[in-house]
């Protein structure tokens, strides 16, 4: 059999001919591994890019949109906010703790990477049927590791959601969001510009740990998943407290050209990213990385994806006054290349080059798809539902109280009880409502953030669930006082080489960018994962909404507490006869189906 070295990077066999098209010769295994996880769906977008398109993404309070770490709008008073979410799906399914942990992680350091200061988490988890071993397993886990990381770092996780069904039961959502603060005209972005600068890693040492993570969150799960333990991330909050204090240090010290986050695919992702985004070339020099343990091969080191992990682009007369503020920090900074002008991104050892790719190549010729689509079986066949089992109920009451005590209605102290929501001291409301609402620190304004999504919803009609994502998430924060200012998501689907999956993404990301453009929301980033599968067996498509808005006079915040015996309760909008789609419909019958509600966005936006 004639050895196919592209599948060992998961490459298409089409893919590695575009290869040797660019290249103009045959690769080496580092090169291929550069392209593998540059190439992957989780770095390259390459099943989505043509359709997020579709997003709005500017507006007057826009002053970064997607591209970034992060994106940011603007709050008034010089005063803006950083906001991102992604996922840490497939690493949480196979080491819960780690998994979580590392996505918070992560996502903080996204934010501080924009100058911002991370002042509160999100979070939004998926996981399958509460009565199997495994889904507690998971949820203890999960939870554990989110708070441990988050509390530990000191920024609280003042919010989220959490959602049981058994779609998730082989493959659970782990969806973090963070949001900090920054002066709007100190924003930093991640590009290596100015030729000759040096190019810096800064922070913990590299590691085994994370190796090819982009990989595999670009792969389908099996029953090979305790094998994957390697590619799962290992956290030290007390180490990226420390990261963060010495970045900020020198952001405010303009010590910093441009800075990326080490995250999915590590050194390869953020030099390569770094170089393309200012057209110009990046060396690295192997030998200089610090590492936690020697003999890492070339390959090892470029895709190792351990945390608390910055890289630097610097002028060379700054380079000392950044080591020693990391000293001071206790943390390590080392020199281990610089930026040049022939495009290309080239890893030496010991002054031989292992690899020398032109850095557009790995970012800007990544393969776009556009796959089949096809209506799923399913679709017209669920819209229709049995009511009779919740309209013969006889005591309404007593279906109340259970539905109340169910899974998915019931409160979620139990979560969030586990986390620190008040550190910092800028929590004004707190978990279990509607939304979170913090304080500006220094103004009379407030910042209310909610995570959403009704996947049920979503399953059974894709366009307008994925709009009511967004209008929950908008009503969610309005409901506080606060005008909804703009979102970023988390798109979690199964795979898009299936064409029933692939028509799920492309209707709820149709839904998502109407809702976004009528309520005014534009899109300021997030994630796209794919390949959100057990054995096969797809998850429901989950785009999940994580939306910030601005109160003007926090005086003025409304929290969903009645207030005094005689107020009076009014219903705002119109109530029809919807029962499918519903949780009590799910709860009574055991079955997913019927239409879904209906949607009038510009009355949304009204109310």
């Amino acid at each position: 059999m004639t050895h196919k070295p592209w599948l060992e990077h998961n490459l298409t066999e089409s893919e590695f001919q575009k290869i040797l098209e660019l290249m103009g010769r045959e690769p080496n295994y580092l090169e291929l591994a550069l392209f593998g996880v540059m190439w992957s769906e989780h770095c390259g977008y390459k099943n989505s890019k043509a359709h997020l398109k579709k997003f709005p993404t500017t507006g007057p309070q826009v002053l970064q949109g997607p591209g970034e770490n992060a994106g940011v709008v603007d709050l008034g008073d010089n005063l803006a906010c950083a906001f991102k979410m992604e996922s840490h799906n497939h690493p949480s399914a196979i080491e819960p703790f780690q998994g979580a942990a590392t996505g918070v992680g992560g996502i903080i350091r996204d934010i501080f990477a924009m100058g911002a200061r991370p002042i509160a988490s999100l979070d939004s988890l998926w996981f399958g049927d509460l009565k199997q071993i495994r889904t507690r397993h998971l949820l203890d886990g999960v939870v554990a590791g989110i708070g441990g990381y988050g509390n530990c770092i000191g920024i609280p996780t003042v919010g989220g959601e959490l959602f049981f069904h058994p779609s998730y039961q082989g493959n659970p959502l782990v969806n973090a969001m963070c949001l900090g603060l920054l002066k709007s005209d100190r924003v930093f972005k991640g590009s290596a510009a100015g030729l000759g600068n040096a190019v810096l890693v800064v922070g913990a040492r590299t590691g085994r740990d994370g190796i090819k993570g982009a990989s595999f969150a670009s792969e389908e799960l099996n029953d090979l998943d305790p094998d994957k333990r390697p590619n799962v991330q290992v956290g030290d909050p007390f180490m990226e407290k420390l990261l963060l204090e010495a970045t900020l240090e020198i952001l405010a010290n303009d010590l910093v050209v441009g800075l990326q986050d080490l995250g999915a695919a590590g050194l390869t992702s953020s030099g390569a990213e770094m170089a393309g985004r200012a057209g110009n070339g990046l060396i690295m020099n192997l030998d200089q990385v610090p590492l936690r343990e020697p003999g890492l091969a070339p390959w090892e080191i470029m895709l190792s994806e351990s945390q608390e992990r910055m890289l630097l682009v610097v002028k060379p007369e700054k380079v000392k006054a950044i080591q020693e503020i990391f000293d001071k920090w206790d943390l390590a900074a080392a020199r281990i290349g610089e930026v040049t002008d022939d495009g290309c991104f080239t890893l030496k050892l010991n002054g031989e080059i292992l690899a020398q790719v032109p850095a557009r190549f790995l970012t800007d010729e990544v393969p776009i798809y556009i796959r089949e689509q096809k209506e799923p079986a399913y679709f017209q066949e669920r819209q229709k539902a049995d009511l009779s089992a919740v309209n013969q109920y006889g005591d309404f009451g007593e279906l109340l109280e259970k539905l109340l005590a169910s899974p998915n209605l019931c409160s979620r102290a139990y979560v969030y009880e586990r986390y620190d929501h008040m550190v910092g001291l800028n929590t004004v409301i707190r978990p279990g409502g509607d939304a979170a609402l913090l304080r500006l620190p220094e103004t009379n304004k407030g910042l209310a953030l909610a995570v959403d999504c009704d996947s049920r919803k979503v399953f059974l009609n894709p366009k307008v669930g994925g709009a009511l994502a967004v209008a929950e998430a908008a009503l969610n924060v309005a409901v506080t006082g606060a005008r909804p200012l703009a979102l970023t998501n988390c798109l979690n689907f199964g795979s898009p080489e299936d064409p029933e999956i692939y028509w799920q993404f492309v209707q709820a990301t149709d839904g998502l960018a109407e809702a976004a453009l009528i309520l005014e929301t534009p899109v300021t980033g997030g994630n796209v994962s794919f390949y959100n599968e057990k054995n096969g067996e797809a998850i429901w498509p989950t785009p999940t909404i994580g939306l910030v808005g601005l109160l003007a006079d926090l005086s003025h915040r409304l929290t969903i507490d009645f207030k005094e015996t005689g107020d009076l309760i009014y219903l705002l909008g119109e109530s029809k006869e919807e029962l499918g789609a519903s949780e009590a419909h799910y709860f009574l019958t055991g079955r997913d189906e019927g239409p879904t509600p209906e949607l009038d966005l510009p009355q949304i936006k009204n109310l």
